[in-house]
């Protein structure tokens, strides 16, 4: 079934046009034409999978700042929060 879909894509058909056309082989709808969503989601994972590698992002774990501040930025925060009038 995805095949067709890509072929009948390819040759310039919408998916709306391409949905009454096809038919569920098996499970519980079996004899029903999937969704319009269904064969939207389906383009895309396919698109998803076709892209290069490098456009897919990457699985590298993103690390949080240090939550300690350096001394230097200590004391100039102390020294401006000083001059603030009190409470």
């Amino acid at each position: 079934m995805p095949h067709t879909v890509f072929r009948r894509r390819s040759g310039g058909d919408s998916v709306e046009q391409i949905q009454p056309d096809l038919i569920i082989p098996t499970g519980r709808r079996k004899g029903q034409s999937p969704d319009v969503a269904d064969i939207h989601r389906a383009l895309a994972e396919h698109e998803k999978a076709q892209a290069p590698r490098s456009d897919r992002g990457s699985a590298q774990r993103l690390r949080r700042p240090s939550p300690t501040l350096g001394e230097d930025t200590r004391r100039r925060l102390t020294k401006s929060l000083s001059a603030l009038p009190g409470p």
